[in-house]
C-alpha cells in the first residue's frame, strides 16, 4: 500500500509538450496515481498524437516512475496465490489455491455432477477415502448450516472445486464453507481446472491423488505416495460405523415433509445396520412410523434376530463390498427370516449374499441427476447416486429380479426376490433431486413388512 499523499487533482498531471518529450519531469507526480488514471490523463491530452504515442508515453513514464523509491510501498499482493498441488497417479500435477485445512492427504479422486447439496456430500460417509471434485464450478455461495448434515462429521479426504464463493447468501447459513472445513480438518482446493480433471477421470477412470500444501514435499514424493496407496480391498466401513446400538426417533421436519398421511402408517420396528448410514434414511423411516434401532456394522445377526424386528435395513457405506466378508455373512444369516431393504452398499452386500458378484466401475456414479428406469412400472426416476461398485446381474441366481437399471449405462440399480422378502436399490431414495421420485421405495418396504407380518 502506498503511503505518500495523492495529488489533489489531475491538473498536476496535465502534460505539457515538454513533459510529453521528457516524462521524467512529471514522474514524481505520476507515481501516486493508479495506472488506469495515468493512462486516461495522457490519453486526454494526446488525441492529436495518436494511440501509439500515448502507449509509448505511458510505458516510458511507468519506467521512469520506478526509479523513485522515496515512498513506502508494501509488496504484498491483494490476492491469494497458488499454494497447493494435486498430484495424480498418472503423473499430472495441478496447481491450486487452498482453503480449509492444510497439510498432505491422499485419496481416490471422483467427480460429482450435483448442482447443489455440497454440504450433504461433505457429510456423506460413503465418500470416506475420496477427494470429491464438484463439476458445478461455483461452490460455497450458500454457506453451511446445521440442518443439512447427513452424519456427525465429514469423512471425505478433501474437496476440489473450480471457484470458491467469496461471500454467502442464504437465510439458513451459519458459517462459511472454508471455516467449516478448517474446523473439521478437511482440505480443499480451488482455482483448478476441474473440467480438465473430469475429462481425465472419464477417460482413464478414478485416479489416486495426493493433495498437499507443504513445500517440503516434492512432486516426486507426492507421486510416490499416490502409487503406494490403495483403496480396493480396504475395509472402510469399520471407520464410519457407530460403535454401539442406539434408537433413532427424529422424523423429517414438518417444513420439508411432503407426505401428510404418514401418521396413519402402521408402526414397525426396523433394525438398521450402519455401514455409513445417512441421517435422512433414518428420518424417512421414522416419518413412515417406524421405530428405528441402529446397530454397528459388526453387530451379530443372532442379536438382531433376538430383537424380533419387522424388517432390517442394510445401509449405504464406503468402499469395496468384497473387502467386508463379515458383513456379507451377516446379510446371509438374516435374509429369508425377516423382510430386508438394502441401499447402495447394502444393495451390493445383498447381491453377494445371494451368490452374485460385484465389480469396480470405471469412474462410478456420483451426482444428483442420474436417471433410473423402474422396469416394473416403466417410470423414470431422477436419483442421487454415490458408488464406485455395482452388482453384475449376469451372476445372480434364478429367482432374483433386476427391478431398476441406470439409464446412462444400463447397470443394475435395483433387485428384488419375492420368495425371500427382500428389495434393494443402488441409489439413495431418501435424497430429493427428483425431488421425491424415489421416496415411494420406503412405502414399498412398509408394504413388504406389512405382508410378512400378516
Amino acid at each position: 500500500m502506498i503511503s505518500c499523499p495523492l495529488p489533489t487533482s489531475l491538473e498536476t498531471l496535465a502534460p505539457t509538450a515538454a513533459a510529453m518529450e521528457n516524462p521524467l519531469a512529471v514522474a514524481s507526480n505520476v507515481r501516486h496515481l493508479p495506472r488506469h488514471k495515468l493512462f486516461m490523463s495522457f490519453a486526454a491530452h494526446s488525441k492529436r498524437s495518436g494511440m501509439l504515442q500515448v502507449v509509448s508515453v505511458h510505458q516510458r513514464v511507468k519506467a521512469a516512475s520506478s526509479l523513485y523509491s522515496d515512498c513506502d510501498v508494501d509488496v504484498q499482493k491483494p490476492w491469494k496465490t497458488a499454494d497447493a498441488r494435486l498430484v495424480l497417479e498418472d503423473g499430472s500435477i495441478w496447481k491450486a489455491k487452498s482453503f480449509g485445512a492444510s497439510g498432505t492427504q491422499v485419496g481416490e479422486v471422483v467427480f460429482n455432477t450435483s448442482l447443489t447439496g455440497y454440504q450433504e456430500i461433505l457429510t456423506d460417509p460413503s465418500y470416506a477415502g475420496q477427494f470429491v471434485l464438484m463439476t458445478n464450478p461455483h461452490i460455497g455461495n450458500t454457506g453451511v448450516n446445521p440442518d443439512d448434515e447427513e452424519s456427525s462429521q465429514c469423512f471425505l479426504a478433501g474437496l476440489v472445486i473450480r471457484s470458491l464463493s467469496i461471500c454467502t447468501s442464504n437465510w439458513r447459513c451459519t458459517e462459511s464453507l472454508g471455516d467449516y472445513l478448517a474446523k473439521r480438518n478437511i482440505m480443499g482446493i480451488y482455482d483448478v481446472d476441474t473440467r480438465a480433471i473430469t475429462r481425465r477421470l472419464r477417460q482413464d477412470g478414478s485416479l489416486i491423488g495426493v493433495l498437499s500444501t507443504e513445500e517440503s514435499q516434492t512432486d516426486e514424493d507426492l507421486l510416490e505416495i499416490a502409487h503406494k496407496w490403495k483403496i480396493v480391498g480396504v475395509d472402510l466401513i469399520s471407520g464410519v460405523s457407530c460403535k454401539a446400538p442406539f434408537v433413532w426417533s427424529q422424523k423429517t421436519h414438518s417444513e420439508w415433509e411432503f407426505h401428510k398421511d404418514q401418521n396413519q402408517v402402521e408402526n414397525f420396528h426396523v433394525v438398521a445396520y450402519d455401514f455409513g448410514i445417512k441421517h435422512n434414511i433414518l428420518r424417512r423411516l421414522a416419518s413412515y412410523g417406524c421405530k428405528v434401532t441402529v446397530v454397528p456394522s459388526t453387530w451379530p445377526a443372532t442379536e438382531t434376530l433376538k430383537m424380533k424386528p419387522d424388517g432390517v435395513l442394510f445401509s449405504n457405506g464406503p468402499g469395496d463390498p468384497a473387502a467386508v466378508p463379515y458383513a456379507v455373512e451377516t446379510v446371509k444369516e438374516i435374509i429369508g427370516k425377516v423382510p430386508v431393504f438394502g441401499i447402495c452398499m447394502g444393495h451390493q452386500l445383498l447381491g453377494q449374499a445371494l451368490g452374485g458378484k460385484t465389480f469396480k466401475m470405471k469412474f462410478g456414479h456420483h451426482g444428483g441427476n442420474h436417471p433410473v428406469g423402474n422396469l416394473r412400472n416403466g417410470r423414470v426416476e431422477i436419483s442421487a447416486q454415490n458408488h464406485n461398485y455395482a452388482v453384475d446381474p449376469a451372476s445372480l441366481p434364478a429367482g432374483v429380479e433386476v427391478t431398476h437399471i441406470n439409464l446412462n449405462d444400463k447397470s443394475c440399480a435395483g433387485l428384488a426376490c419375492a420368495e425371500l422378502n427382500l428389495m434393494s436399490l443402488q441409489y439413495h431414495p431418501e435424497s430429493s433431486p427428483g425431488p421425491h421420485d424415489s421416496d415411494p421405495a420406503f412405502r414399498e418396504f412398509m408394504e413388504l413388512m406389512k405382508a410378512s407380518k400378516k
